[in-house]
């Protein structure tokens, strides 16, 4: 049986997860995020929760600007890595060497492939130990990583097997 919070948490979903979830759309480049940051609104929500208040809708659109802000800031940070990356490697190795055709491909991978090669490949992680960092069974961690090499291939340029070879992809 349900608690009378749980109840109460619920029924706040209900009623205001489509405002939530459209404020959210409105802001950000994609529905698939915008369902993840709706979904965090919620969750930090439930975490702050107070028998004495019931979050407003106004209090739920505050939180969901800030995880929206929070979400262009990481997505920047990223960004700017990506970029620290591929001009190192441009500066080592050229312009037109394997290593900058990697960073370019990667750059162009999910952020979720790209986790997931890199924690494989640069972080040396073992299919049990990726499934802990990402929170999943380890068959989903093979399944993903599995997937993840398969968005790279397709993304590298043709003439590209040595370096594919050497990340066993």
């Amino acid at each position: 049986m349900l608690s009378e919070r749980e109840l109460a948490f619920i029924a706040i979903h209900k009623d205001s997860y489509p405002s939530v979830f459209r404020f959210v759309r409105r802001r950000v480049e994609s529905a698939e995020m915008a369902e993840e940051i709706a979904a965090d609104v919620f969750r930090v929500i439930w975490q702050k929760w107070s028998d004495d208040v019931r979050p407003d809708l106004a209090y739920l659109l505050t939180v969901a600007r800030n995880l929206v802000g929070n979400a262009y800031r990481s997505r920047d940070r990223q960004h700017a890595l990506q970029e620290k990356l591929r001009t190192t490697a441009v500066e080592r190795y050229g312009d037109d060497s394997e290593n900058v055709a990697v960073q370019d491909a990667m750059a162009r991978l999910r952020v979720q492939d790209r986790d997931i090669l890199q924690l494989a490949y640069w972080d040396g992680l073992g299919t049990a130990e990726m499934a802990g960092v990402l929170q999943c069974s380890e068959s989903a961690a093979k399944v993903r990583l599995h997937r993840a090499r398969a968005a790279l291939r397709k993304q590298l340029p043709a003439g590209i097997e040595t370096t594919t070879e050497k990340l066993g992809v």
